[in-house]
């Protein structure tokens, strides 16, 4: 149909327009002001507790005691089992987060907004490596640590931003991919240029040498700070591309552990969701696909923009670090997701691949015609809570979302 033709190039150059700006970092109760005691925003769609995974059962008894909800993990987990917590997707309230993904009112939160449509999107700051709380960690380290990234680290970022103005994060991106980043599972190259841009007004605006020094320390020796940038920018790149009549564009993928759930713009905010893949990847030392829970997070969202998976041939050193294959076989990622994309990013090219732009615009009708779901880099938690990351892999997004999808856009346009 032209008229579905027409809506996906809308969707396209929606994206394409994207202005991100890193802006400000701020407490999650601020930026999104309809959080409240209680409330706890997740990765993925809508999910009740009782058929939560281990590793979100885990954080979320966590970020109770974190929050002085709960006096004790014990006291928290009967408090979520009896119905005292609202659990909400961040995706219903701007916000993204990875792997378990939770947001709650103290948290600090990091600020892109779409200077091209005036949106804005919110994604926690990352924890770092190791047993953290994105992966189901909740001990007295994994609070402590939250403790500094609101009371230290998020109130200097906020001020050293707005010092700033804001690091637009576009060209920024573009390098990154010059660098062998895809910006899930490699962030090194954006990484470093953040806190490039960060370092002198962090210096400026610090009245205090040691937490000044301990910030630059966390963020260089974090070689996945910026995927959570990443994240908001997808976010806040994919939220106005929603609602656009006739067009199939997915705006969000994501999950919880549990479900994988998709939007697509013409079928609004509604999720079609099936059974979640297990990732195929790489464990570390001790550890076991055996141990392995089942993908989980928002940080899909980066695919949905064609980073991740998508940019694989930017990263060939990821290929092999999440078990995808040979380095040489990077682009091939690329060229498959090329197949149900309907179009590419100029901006965002992949030298390795005769400047390529990254494949753009995941469509609905693609995936189900040629069968090819899309290729996601993630890491992998541990199915119990409290244990943590144990690798990281290659997992694929389930069919059936799409077909769902799929048929519930076609009623909608009265196609057979």
């Amino acid at each position: 149909m032209e008229q579905i033709s027409k809506a996906n190039q809308e969707a396209l150059q929606r994206m394409l327009r994207a202005d991100p700006v890193l802006v400000d970092v701020v407490p999650a109760a601020q930026a999104i002001p309809a959080l409240g005691k209680n409330m706890i925003l997740h990765a993925g769609p809508p999910i009740e507790w009782p058929r939560m995974c281990g590793p979100m059962q885990g954080a979320i008894c966590g970020i109770a005691v974190f929050e002085n909800w709960a006096p004790d993990l014990q006291t928290a987990e009967k408090m979520a089992a009896g119905g005292e917590f609202d659990f909400q997707p961040n995706h219903h309230f701007g916000a993204v987060g990875p792997m378990t993904g939770l947001t709650t009112l103290s948290q600090p939160v990091m600020v892109v907004e779409n200077r091209a449509f005036g949106n804005r999107a919110y994604c926690t700051i990352n924890e770092g490596l190791g047993k953290v709380m994105r992966f189901g960690g909740n001990d007295a380290e994994v609070l402590a640590r939250l403790g500094w990234l609101r009371s230290t680290l998020g109130p200097a970022m906020g001020r050293a931003l707005r010092e700033l103005g804001g690091i637009p994060l576009k060209a920024l991106a573009a390098r990154g991919l010059t660098m062998g980043d895809e910006m899930h599972q490699r962030n090194v190259g954006c990484s470093g240029l953040t806190l490039r841009a960060l370092a002198g007004a962090l210096a400026r605006t610090s009245d205090d040498r040691e937490a000044l020094a301990e910030a630059l320390d966390f963020i260089g020796g974090n070689d996945q700070f910026f995927l959570n940038i990443a994240m908001a920018m997808g976010k806040a790149i994919m939220d106005p591309v929603r609602d656009i009549e006739y067009a199939t564009v997915v705006t969000a993928m994501s999950r919880n552990g549990t479900d994988f759930g998709i939007r697509v713009s013409g079928t609004g905010d509604d999720w079609f969701v099936a059974p979640v893949e297990m990732p195929e990847g790489l464990y570390f030392p001790g550890f076991t696909a055996a141990d392995a829970n089942p993908d989980m997070g928002d940080s899909t969202i980066v695919e949905t923009i064609g980073l991740g998976g998508f940019a694989m041939g930017a990263s060939p050193a990821v290929a092999g670090f999440v078990g995808a294959g040979a380095a040489s076989t990077a682009a091939d990622f690329t060229r498959n997701m090329a197949e149900i994309t309907i179009g590419e990013n100029p901006e965002w090219t992949i030298p390795g691949m005769d400047y390529r732009g990254v494949p753009s615009g995941i469509d609905i009708r693609l995936v189900v015609k040629t069968g090819i779901a899309p290729t996601i880099n993630t890491g992998i938690a541990h199915k119990e809570p409290g244990i943590g990351q144990v690798g990281a892999g290659v997992v694929r997004a389930p069919m059936a979302c799409f077909e769902s999808a799929l048929v519930a856009f076609a009623e909608r346009v009265g196609v057979a």
